[in-house]
């Protein structure tokens, strides 16, 4: 419609001022991304100023196809509204934009009318396409969080740290977010675009785009590959030929990059810290104060009777079947912020969100958005799967005997084990924030019991009166590679000696309770004096573990006592975290953007045999994209390795090299390089 002697020459998007004002730059400058409920402005560049009384119109396109039209008022509207207004200066137009703080976010596209006096169209731009995302500096959109600090960590951070380890023994693993990496907020859409709910009916999942409850519910679900084009294939059995082991990603960006390069195909393989740090960075994209949490002792509920029930025959052998209640040894999952407007008053603030795929929520593998108030408060009929995620923190483990005619006893009750040490990283540096006090009372109080009984289970109570045996298990240190003691003491708290059988096991187990096999087993018949004590050590050495320990090197010990001639049972379970070497990352060269950076890589082998096949990952957002570096030779026991890498630095600022080492024997082992990167 434009000719030579036509009004419109172009339109400039602005880019830099907008995504300065927008807090979008380290996206890009060279493209358009705004938040909503916050005016952006574009300069319409004329040949000519406009004619008397002819007016400008802007029409908005939204969706893939640009299904929904969207008229922006030429006066100013209600907060509800889209509108702009206009401003002459020599051959330009400034137009300012503002959008509603509830509008759908997603791709738009941008075309200016020129319209007659009588509103035919003469002239129209070429359209022009930008992003509108969620805005929590704005305080009419409902992911608004006041807070400054918080929204530095939340949602401009890139880099951060997932806990592991155990309760009594915490980990922390760095991990590129990268929210702000090349491509990822294109992606981010295309995930919404693949969803089930997107492929039928388009036009319904744009609009439901603008409430945050729904776009982070359809993240969750899309994060795992369970039920639908989701990014991520869960995997727990050890063999991950087919694919990249969980422990090898350092960050999001290449697990993004490589589910859209293959045209929406699964990326293999996942597990919970994986799925929570892809979730993670996609909601932060997205505009939405995101952050990753872990549960230590997590209960995986399978019957919702808010109990972990531990069966086993007289023989002190496991005898559950099917799809068991566990406790994994920690679980990671997300928070996010938002109004639950969809909810009664009260629920606002944090909302876990699980995209690990553990059971079906209304059909589907997601978790959440749950409000961690009324997991607190054990309102467990609030939606979504409160009730999930209040047994995931606060069930009970009951350990039961099953008799050979299917009658079954309980024989102890433990209400502290599950739940512990709930955790994310702190907004003022890379330690730990526990944050257990927002999910459940104190443990073992009397509000903390009333609110298991609200949740609305009769409070179980242990058989009897507690008996005169107890166990304890003790461990020094131990590092893989290395033999180490455990020792575990029977204490008789009673006035008669007490003759009793011990049997103590220790099993390589993944993070999440699955065995991988037996290490040790020593059974020992004993008469336990009155108040005295008996110990029994169990020598563990590399020989016994080593070839059947799991990726997230794990050793559970478990006691079975049994007194003789008595159905009293005490069972004890420890997990023992294997010490993992660490990786020696540093950097060499003046940390300037585009120019050569060298990092030397060092590793030595801790075990006492030779590792094969060893590959150092390293990525780092604004340093460089994920690359594998092979070993040259295999790494005889006590032998270093040493490999070095080149790269330029794209962004400025504080940058994080993460890189991990993983050989046929040994996986996960992590390092880091912290550099502040200067523009030229």
């Amino acid at each position: 419609m434009t000719d030579q002697n036509g009004v419109f020459m172009g339109m400039d998007l602005l880019c830099q001022v907008n995504s300065h004002a927008h807090r979008t730059e380290e996206m890009a400058v060279e493209r358009l991304l705004v938040r909503r409920g916050q005016p952006f402005s574009l300069a319409l560049q004329c040949h000519t100023t406009l004619p008397p009384k002819h007016k400008l119109a802007i029409i908005l396109h939204l969706g893939k196809e640009g299904e929904v039209v969207v008229k922006v008022l030429d006066a100013r509207a209600g907060r509800d509204k889209w509108w702009f207004r206009q401003q002459g200066a020599q051959s330009e137009v400034l137009l300012t934009i503002h959008s509603p703080a509830d509008a759908p976010v997603g791709l738009y596209s941008v075309t200016v009318l020129l319209l007659s006096p009588d509103g035919h169209i003469l002239e129209k731009t070429t359209p022009e396409t930008f992003y509108l995302l969620f805005n929590p500096w704005c305080k009419a959109d409902s992911v608004y969080l006041p807070d400054e600090e918080l929204l530095e960590e939340y949602i401009l951070n890139e880099n951060g740290l997932l806990y592991q380890g155990s309760w009594d023994q915490i980990s922390s693993l760095p991990w590129n977010f990268g929210q702000f990496e090349q491509d990822v907020v294109d992606i981010c859409f295309e995930i919404l675009d693949n969803s089930p709910a997107a492929l039928t009916n388009p036009e319904m999942d744009t609009a439901n785009r603008a409430d945050p409850v729904y776009v982070s519910r359809t993240i969750t679900a899309m994060v795992n590959a369970n039920d639908d084009l989701g990014v991520v294939s869960g995997r727990w059995d050890g063999k991950y030929d087919d694919g990249v082991p969980p422990t090898r990603w350092t960050g999001s960006v290449p697990i993004l990059r490589r589910w859209s390069e293959a045209g929406a195909q699964r990326v293999r393989y996942g597990q919970c810290w994986v799925f929570s740090g892809v979730a993670c960075t996609v909601l932060r994209c997205l505009g939405i104060p995101t952050r990753p949490v872990t549960n230590y002792s997590s209960a995986h509920d399978t019957d919702g009777n808010l109990n972990v029930d531990y069966l086993y025959d007289e023989q002190l052998e496991s005898v559950s079947e099917g799809r068991k209640d566990m406790i994994w040894n920690y679980h990671c999952w997300v928070e996010s912020w938002m109004d639950r407007e969809d909810l009664p008053k009260g629920y606002d603030g944090w909302q876990a969100l699980d995209p690990t795929p553990q059971e079906r929520s209304d059909g589907v593998y997601c978790c959440g958005p749950c409000p961690v108030k009324a997991v607190r408060d054990g309102d467990v009929g609030m939606k979504y799967d409160a009730a999930f995620v209040f047994s995931e923190v606060n069930a009970d483990l009951v350990t039961w005997i099953v008799y050979p005619d299917g009658q079954r006893s309980q024989v102890s009750l433990n209400q502290n084990t599950v739940g512990q040490n709930i955790s994310t990283k702190s907004v003022y540096g890379d330690y730990r924030e526990d944050i257990t006090k927002h999910y459940k009372y104190p443990e073992g109080s009397v509000k903390e019991r009333e609110v298991y009984e609200k949740a609305g289970r009769r409070v179980t109570q242990p058989n009897g009166a507690p008996g005169q045996l107890e166990l304890k298990i003790k461990h020094a240190q131990a590092i893989l590679g290395t033999d180490f003691d455990v020792i575990v003491e029977v204490h008789n708290v009673g006035g008669e000696d007490t003759p009793a059988q011990l049997t103590v096991t220790s099993n390589a187990v993944t993070y999440n309770s699955l065995h991988r096999g037996e290490c040790h087993r020593k059974t020992a018949s004993l008469t336990v004096p009155a108040q005295k004590a008996h110990k029994e050590v169990l020598r563990l050495r590399y020989d016994h573990y080593g070839a059947c320990v799991s990726e997230h090197n794990l050793i559970r010990v478990t006691a079975l006592l049994q007194v003789s001639g008595q159905p009293e049972v005490v069972v004890q379970e420890v997990n023992i975290q294997l010490s993992m070497p660490q990786l020696h990352v540093k950097v060499v060269g003046d940390a300037v953007v585009s120019r050569k950076l060298i990092a030397h890589i060092s590793f030595t082998n801790p075990l006492p045999i030779t590792l094969r096949g060893g590959v150092f990952t390293v990525e780092g957002a604004g340093l460089t994209a994920a690359r594998e570096i092979q070993a040259p030779d295999d790494i005889g026991p006590g032998q270093e390795v040493k490999v070095k890498l080149s790269f330029k630095p794209t962004r400025a600022g504080l940058r994080k090299l993460m890189v991990d080492f993983d050989a046929d024997r040994i996986r996960d082992v992590k390092g880091i390089a912290t550099l502040i990167v200067r523009n030229k």
